[in-house]
């Protein structure tokens, strides 16, 4: 049995102890943990013979499937870095990650190889990749990229691995909602614990690496879990990882695209116990699909939000639909891990923001970095001790600024503004990078895009402040309308001023056919206030 907090050497744990049990569902695919310890044994032999060795960094540019998870356990085992590339990138956005992330190979689509030999062209990444069927014949001249079933097929699955410990790296990419994306430095140890919920989701962590297996024996502990969102989102792998440290299996919906529909097919075909997805962008879609058909549901415990809030009508909404699954907004980012989760009926304030009940770990600190106590009311920044990054890759600067030590303890500043209810639980209000200065007063975009998609015309929403002689910055709002819905700005903003303060209604209106959101479903406001800027001032 594994010694240490180790991801390979935990799956390799739960392989042996329970070899015959699925892991993963991904459409005909449905591997065993030996079956799958066994291909990513052989990748790694793979990469190995091509040089790849601890602490290299692989890009995976893959959409949701097998090979994807193969690819993270094989890294892992070869003490290699995987890393997520997005996959929807043009090469121009691609080759700066590369750059950033020193790969030396990658793995990806077949169709996808064009964009990855323009990106890498020139770089170490270019020196091994190999290509996963897609049922495409690309090639790219001058490339030399191998089929990664045939790779995995003249390949052993003997394992000659160095020995692995909890200091070995996880790195996630994040652009969050602005800026350029950055590598979040994991120790395997510290986002065990922090992201992976200590091997028992919702109970108290393990106390030791051999807990992991007891607990993942139980078949009663098992999770058949969903991550709706694609992997390149770092919450998609989290929630992966969770549920094979359960004893699985993981049912994926694979592919390029988000299909509400067959997720929502999924629960009674493989009896999910658990969805989680990021925010409205994937909780409409699913939405719409259960309340147009009839599906059975009854296996479902929890929908679990992470990386962006159900706004409280889509909540309440799927709550309708879903009466016997608990709807759940997680809080964390990939700088902190999971820090608590909202429970129905947990909401304060008139705009209904959510609380979170968050671990021991998370506090909120005052201008001078000291704790706000309990009902102080006053506005801080998040943060989280404990387990928490080592930083960001080769961004010393960012490091500094995001990773603090106060008396003698590290803690992660994600960038969160938040205040700490009476009862301790804490209320988020958003990334202080694009609040909104208006009039002097402050208004975080999230909660007036939670006020407007309450409204029945509107199917998402992003707010941005926009210069204004007058008020300094202007609430601006990009729409977009239901089929066949034009709201126009005087309706939306009589209904906002049923939610929210009159200062934080919006000033101007854009409606749009679709609102632009990252692959992970976070907002992007870079194109919001682009869109907004275009508009004439009111």
């Amino acid at each position: 049995m594994a010694g240490t907090y180790n991801i390979a050497d935990l799956f390799e744990s739960l392989a042996a102890a329970m070899p015959d049990r699925t892991a993963l569902v991904s459409g005909t695919r449905r591997p065993t943990f030996a079956q799958l310890d066994e291909r990513a044994d052989r990748l790694a032999d793979v990469l190995r013979g091509r040089g790849v060795g601890p602490r290299d960094h692989v890009g995976l540019h893959l959409y949701n499937g097998t090979e994807f998870v193969e690819s993270m356990l094989a890294c892992f085992k070869l003490r290699a870095v995987p890393i997520n590339l997005n996959y929807r990138y043009v090469a121009a956005e691609l080759r700066p990650l590369c750059l950033d992330a020193d790969l030396v190979g990658v793995i990806t689509q077949r169709e996808l190889l064009p964009v990855v030999a323009e990106a890498a062209r020139g770089t170490r990444a270019a020196s091994i990749v190999l290509t996963v069927d897609d049922g495409s014949s690309v090639e790219v001249a001058g490339l030399e990229a191998r089929d990664y079933e045939t790779a995995l097929a003249a390949a052993t699955p003997a394992r000659d691995y160095p020995q692995r410990s909890g200091d070995d790296l996880w790195v996630i990419y994040t652009g969050g909602t602005t800026g350029r994306p950055k590598g979040v430095m994991w120790r395997h140890e510290d986002i065990f614990f922090a992201g992976l919920q200590g091997g028992r989701p919702g109970g108290d962590p393990v106390t030791s690496p051999a807990q992991v297996v007891e607990h993942a024996r139980d078949p009663d502990n098992a999770m058949r879990l969903l991550p709706a969102a694609p992997f390149i989102h770092g919450a998609a792998q989290l929630g992966a990882w969770i549920c094979l440290f359960t004893g699985g299996p993981l049912v994926l919906q694979p592919g390029r695209s988000f299909d509400a529909r067959r997720c929502v097919e999924l629960i009674a075909e493989e009896q999910l116990t658990t969805i989680t997805l990021v925010g409205d962008a994937m909780a409409r879609p699913i939405v719409d699909v259960l309340a147009a058909g009839s599906y059975q549901v009854s296996s479902l415990l929890a929908v679990a939000s992470a990386g962006a809030i159900l706004s409280p009508a889509v909540r309440d909404r799927m709550q309708e639909l879903l009466p016997d699954a608990l709807i759940l907004n997680n809080f964390g980012s990939t700088e902190t891990g999971h820090q608590g989760s909202a429970f129905p009926g947990s909401e304060t304030g008139a705009d209904g923001r959510p609380s979170f009940a968050m671990d021991e770990h998370s506090m909120v600190l005052d201008d001078e970095l000291k704790p706000i106590g309990p009902g102080d009311g006053r506005l801080g920044r998040l943060a989280r001790g404990g387990h928490i990054p080592l930083g960001y890759y080769k961004d010393e600067a960012k490091t500094a600024e995001r990773f603090v030590t106060i008396a003698g303890q590290r803690f992660a500043l994600p960038g969160d503004m938040a205040t700490v209810e009476a009862d301790g639980r804490i209320t988020v209000y958003g990334r202080g990078s694009n609040c909104i200065n208006t009039g002097g007063e402050k208004v975080f975009p999230e909660e007036v895009e939670e006020a407007l998609k309450a409204h029945p015309e509107v199917f998402d929403a992003l707010v941005v402040g926009l210069a204004d002689e007058r008020w300094m910055q202007r609430v601006a709002a990009v729409v977009q309308p239901r089929p066949g819905r034009s709201p126009d700005l005087a309706t939306l903003q009589a209904h906002c001023r049923t939610l929210i303060a009159g200062y934080k209604v919006p000033r101007q209106l854009s409606l749009v056919t679709t609102v632009e959101r990252q692959p992970s479903g976070k907002p992007d406001y870079a194109w919001a206030r682009d869109v907004a800027e275009k508009e004439p001032t009111p």
